[in-house]
């Protein structure tokens, strides 16, 4: 299976889907933040990323993926970015699912 980092300064996320993940078959570590989710991309490179866009601070998982887009050995490690930003101050400043789409069929 793969290996899986996630990234988040919820401890009861990272928790839950590493918890999740695990029984899935796959490997995962975790960061608490956005330096030690780089470090730890750079001692053992995963498959794909779980990443939070909002932790230290209000853009911190924006600036990892960032990073990783210019370091030649994470760019083209898949990302799949989570937040919840529901009911937080900084809710508006990304799009919601009502901007999506609908396919029917």
């Amino acid at each position: 299976m793969a290996r899986v980092l996630v990234v988040d300064d919820d401890p009861d996320f990272v928790k839950i889907a590493s918890m999740v993940l695990g029984r899935a078959g796959h490997d995962v570590e975790s960061a608490a933040n956005g330096a030690k989710a780089i470090q730890a991309m750079q001692e053992n490179c995963p498959d794909v990323v779980v990443l939070d866009i909002m932790m230290s601070y209000v853009l911190d998982g924006l600036d990892v993926s960032r990073e990783m887009a210019q370091d030649p050995t994470l760019k083209d490690v898949p990302v799949i970015m989570v937040s919840s930003l529901t009911g937080t101050k900084d809710s508006g400043l990304f799009p919601t699912d009502e901007y999506l789409p609908v396919r029917d069929g």
